[in-house]
């Protein structure tokens, strides 16, 4: 990404957002967002698999059709129900995980006429549980670290 960046960003920019560049690089946090069509009559389930202690946070909200609502569900890899909601047109729900695939489904079966637009987005944490996160200043060696700190300096000395 180095590369990319310094080819798309004058000098100043590249040295003030490289620590973010770096961060975001190492993140233990990931997120998904996606809008599909659910049929009149439908259940459409979508897994996850995740690891122990790590966190599931799912937000959904139904875009379009009549009524403006969906049943949804979330279950373990057990099979153990964690959440449900009936006729809602939004949720929020999040979940500290074990190992496994969680199952989330949209059930428009209540529904013989109207199909939904349904956007969701999946946020997971700490994904990453048995690897400590790392200082990104470890991954920036040499000249690198030079040519940023006088970029620093350089931008903090110019006029506005």
């Amino acid at each position: 990404t180095a590369r990319c960046l310094s080819a798309l960003l004058p000098t100043q920019w590249r040295a003030a957002l490289a620590p973010f560049v770096a961060l975001a690089a190492f993140s233990q946090s990931m997120d998904s967002d996606f809008t599909f069509t659910l049929p009149a009559g439908r259940k459409e389930c979508f897994y996850q698999t995740m690891k122990k202690d790590a966190s599931l946070e799912i937000e959904y909200q139904v875009l379009d059709g009549a009524g403006l609502d969906v049943d949804f569900f979330i279950s373990s890899p057990s099979g153990q129900m964690l959440f449900s909601d009936y006729h809602k047109s939004d949720g929020v729900h999040t979940v500290e995980t074990e190992d496994g695939d969680y199952m989330f489904c949209f059930d428009n079966t209540f529904s013989s006429v109207s199909e939904k637009i349904i956007f969701f987005e999946l946020i997971l944490d700490n994904m990453n549980v048995d690897e400590e996160p790392d200082d990104w200043k470890e991954y920036v060696h040499g000249t690198d670290m030079l040519d940023m700190k006088l970029e620093d300096i350089m931008v903090s000395v110019q006029p506005v």
